[in-house]
């Protein structure tokens, strides 16, 4: 058997590992699309590293993009094999990959109206929103907890990893030959400090684990400190400086989190009254996805609703779809919060409100989550004085706050509590992905003090054999 890794290899994103078993069946673990500046995201997208005609299946631990958007181009490029995932994973990727197919197709038009001014070679969407509908059709839905047979060689379970609504770990039992293997992928680690969503589950033994190692180095800050802190922000952005506060927030996770600690705010007469837009059409089904789904709910948030049936609705809460509706917002000279996408400011809404704000001293932009350096959340977070922002170039002069509790990926003392269900002597060898490399330096001194041996920090594109 052999583990290859073609995405989340010392970086954070285009989550991709191929299991190839010795008959030659080839299961896909994720299949994410690469973010952020620092590598030429073009060519790593456009080019898989294997062939897609040869994947048999693909097995996905959640929606988010960076583990789900490359789907429609495996697809486009002849894979043809079933996608299994959770009831909800599968509700959010009906929206998501649209919606990521509609960025691609309507980032493609607005960059080509500058190269073709230019007299340069217009480009091309990775897929588009037809590549996405037709993707839609390869996916089957397993529940959490339930071992599966898919074939001959190959079972999978589902548990719940706590990050978004659905994620989970990926838990597969592979036939090689005359020997047996227990894989676990963690996907990406959640919370158990999450407002909304159950903790991380205890997942089965295995004797290879291939695990996230986002915040490897650090620690977050703890609620209910998180929640004053914000409360802080909001009002010196708002009241003291008089400016509009942009947080940019990935759509799915993070603007419900958000607009969760909001509601409590002003469910407690806390909260200044300002006008307050989710201006995001993905946020917007992601939110009545996640109404739909309370059996993942935990019980803080079950307790909560029984006093407010709405946790994701308050008065001056806009949720905006429109495109003119957007614009509008920016022609506002008044105080607001605008929450839109994507988190790392690599396309959509947000984009466009950091072009008509960021370059007005009085506003701020609140960065609440992970940013991958090369991203343009990651240069503001690390103190660019001027980012590109659709190829042109912006001074940043508005306040920019980091405010990282509301992260929906564990830091290391979350991860190595997730991970210590497991009997670490049976573990042959630990595979650590999604990560910048030297957090995850970092982290693997930090596993091997914990008793974990055999930590390997995997090249992109190397296959190990197991």
């Amino acid at each position: 058997m052999q583990i290859g890794f073609f995405g989340a290899a010392k970086q954070v994103t285009g989550s991709k590992h191929l299991i190839t078993l010795k008959s030659g069946k080839k299961i896909l673990l994720d299949c994410g699309l690469f973010q952020g500046k620092a590598i030429d995201t073009d060519k790593y997208n456009s080019h898989f590293g294997f062939n897609p005609k040869e994947i048999d299946v693909l097995i996905l631990s959640h929606a988010h993009i960076d583990h789900s958007g490359l789907i429609p181009r495996l697809v486009k490029e002849g894979f043809n094999g079933r996608i299994y995932c959770t009831p909800a994973t599968k509700d959010l990727c009906d929206i998501m990959l649209l919606d990521s197919a509609h960025i691609q197709e309507a980032d493609a038009r607005y960059m080509n109206k500058s190269l073709i001014a230019k007299g340069k070679k217009p480009i091309k969407p990775l897929y588009t929103i037809e590549d996405a509908n037709r993707s839609l059709e390869y996916f089957s839905t397993i529940p959490y907890n339930q071992v599966t047979q898919l074939d001959d060689d190959l079972w999978v379970e589902f548990t719940d990893a706590g990050h978004i609504l659905g994620s989970a770990v990926v838990n597969v039992r592979v036939k090689d030959g005359r020997q047996y293997h227990r894989i676990a992928f963690t996907g990406d680690i959640g919370r158990y400090t999450n407002r909304i969503l159950k903790a991380p589950q205890p997942f089965p033994q295995c004797d290879y684990l291939i695990a996230e190692s986002t915040y490897g180095n650090r620690t977050h800050v703890k609620p209910p400190k998180a929640k004053d802190r914000l409360l802080e922000v909001v009002h010196k952005a708002c009241i003291e400086k008089e400016g509009k506060l942009i947080i940019p927030a990935f759509s799915v996770g993070r603007t419900q989190e958000i607009v969760s600690v909001l509601n409590d705010l002003e469910f407690e007469g806390k909260l200044p009254h300002l006008k307050v837009f989710v201006d995001s059409p993905l946020a917007v089904n992601a939110t009545n996805i996640l109404k739909k789904h309370p059996n993942c709910f935990n019980s803080r948030m079950k307790n909560f609703m029984k006093d407010d049936d709405d946790p994701f609705g308050f008065n001056g809460l806009s949720y905006v779809r429109d495109v003119e509706a957007s614009k509008a917002i920016n022609k506002l000279r008044e105080p607001c919060i605008i929450i839109s996408s994507s988190g790392m400011i690599e396309g959509g809404r947000i984009v466009h409100h950091l072009i008509n704000n960021i370059e007005n001293k009085k506003n701020t932009i609140l960065i609440v989550g992970y940013c991958s350096k090369s991203s343009v959340g990651g240069q503001l977070v690390n103190g660019a004085k001027e980012v590109r922002l659709f190829g042109d170039p912006y001074k940043v002069k508005a306040e920019v706050r980091i405010l990282n509790p509301f992260s929906a990926h564990g830091d290391y003392e979350e991860m190595i509590k997730f991970l210590e269900c497991q009997e670490k002597h049976i573990i042959k060898k630990t595979f650590l992905v999604h990560g910048d490399e030297e957090v995850m330096e970092v982290y693997k001194e930090k596993l091997e003090q914990k008793g974990f041996h055999n930590v390997v920090i995997p090249d992109f594109k190397k296959t190990y054999e197991i």
